[in-house]
C-alpha cells in the first residue's frame, strides 16, 4: 500500500508540473548581427532550431536594407516546418539620422499559443533622443496580455545609458499595458540607469549573467559583457525560469559561431497574474 501511495503521489507532482509548464508563456530574444546581410540557408535551419521551443522570439539587428525582411520570412518558414505555425511582424526602419545605424526589428511567434493584439509599433516618443526607439506589439496568452518592447541600444562607446533614461517614462506613457523590456542594452543591468525602472518594481530576468560573446574563450569563458537582459514587473507576471542559450557551444570556435551573432539568446518563462 505504501509502495502504491508513493507511486501515485509522484504521479501527481508530475502532472502538477506539467500543468505549471504549460501555463506558462516562454519568451526569446536575440541580437542576431546584420540579421539579413549575411545569414545562408544552413544558419538560419540553425537559428530556427535553437529557437523553436520558445512561444515568442524578439529580435534585434534586422538590417534595414535589402535582405533583412527576406531572412525574417525565410527564417518563420523553416519553422513553419517544425511542428507548429508560426506568424511574425516586421518593424519599419528605425527613424535615425545615422544611416549606418537605421536597423528593424522583427517578433516571430507561436499562433496556437499566442495571439497578437492590434498593431505593431515604433515608439517616436524619443524618436530624437533614441537612435533605434523601440518595437512594440502587444500578445495575448490564456486570456491575459503583456507587451513586448525589443531595443538594440547604441554601442556602449555612444553611452546607452543616455537612450535607456527615457524608459522610465513607459510605465506612465502605458499606464494598461503590462510592459516587457527586452533586447540588447549594451549596458549592464546593475548600471545606474535602470534604478527607476527598478524603483517601480521592475526585475531583471538575469542577473551577472553575460550574454555577448568573446573574440576568443580565456579559459572556457566565452562571454564577455552583460548587455542582454528582460525587465518585467512581478507584480503582473512571475518569471519561473531564465537562461542564456549557449549556441556557441555548437561550433568548434567562436569565430565560426559569431558568423551566427555576437550575442547569445537570452530567454524567460513567465506566468501571468
Amino acid at each position: 500500500m505504501k509502495a502504491n501511495a508513493k507511486k501515485y503521489f509522484i504521479v501527481l507532482i508530475f502532472i502538477l508540473n506539467s500543468s505549471l509548464f504549460f501555463s506558462q508563456v516562454t519568451i526569446c530574444s536575440w541580437n542576431l548581427m546584420n540579421f539579413g546581410k549575411s545569414k545562408s540557408n544552413s544558419e538560419l535551419e540553425f537559428i530556427a532550431n535553437t529557437i523553436n521551443k520558445y512561444d515568442v522570439i524578439a529580435i534585434q539587428e534586422v538590417v534595414a536594407g535589402n535582405g533583412g525582411a527576406q531572412a525574417v520570412a525565410r527564417l518563420a518558414a523553416i519553422l513553419q516546418n517544425k511542428g507548429f505555425h508560426w506568424d511574425y511582424n516586421i518593424s519599419d526602419p528605425t527613424t535615425s539620422d545615422n544611416h549606418s545605424s537605421i536597423e528593424r526589428y522583427a517578433f516571430i511567434w507561436k499562433t496556437s499559443k499566442v495571439k497578437k493584439i492590434g498593431r505593431c509599433w515604433l515608439d517616436l516618443n524619443y524618436k530624437v533622443e533614441i537612435d533605434r526607439e523601440p518595437y512594440f506589439s502587444t500578445f495575448e496568452y490564456q486570456g491575459k496580455q503583456f507587451t513586448i518592447a525589443t531595443f538594440h541600444a547604441v554601442p556602449k562607446k555612444k553611452n546607452p545609458a543616455s537612450e535607456i533614461k527615457y524608459f522610465k517614462t513607459y510605465p506612465s506613457l502605458y499606464p494598461k499595458l503590462n510592459l516587457i523590456f527586452m533586447g540588447d542594452f549594451n549596458c549592464p543591468q546593475s548600471h545606474t540607469v535602470f534604478a527607476p525602472l527598478k524603483k517601480m518594481g521592475y526585475s531583471s530576468s538575469l542577473v551577472n549573467q553575460k550574454t555577448s560573446l568573446r573574440q576568443k574563450c580565456i579559459q572556457n569563458d566565452c562571454l564577455a559583457s552583460e548587455y542582454d537582459t528582460m525587465f518585467f514587473n512581478p507584480q503582473k507576471m512571475k518569471i519561473t525560469q531564465s537562461g542564456v542559450i549557449p549556441f556557441y557551444e555548437s561550433f568548434n570556435t567562436l569565430k565560426e559561431a559569431r558568423k551566427i551573432s555576437d550575442h547569445a539568446p537570452i530567454w524567460g518563462s513567465f506566468i501571468l497574474k
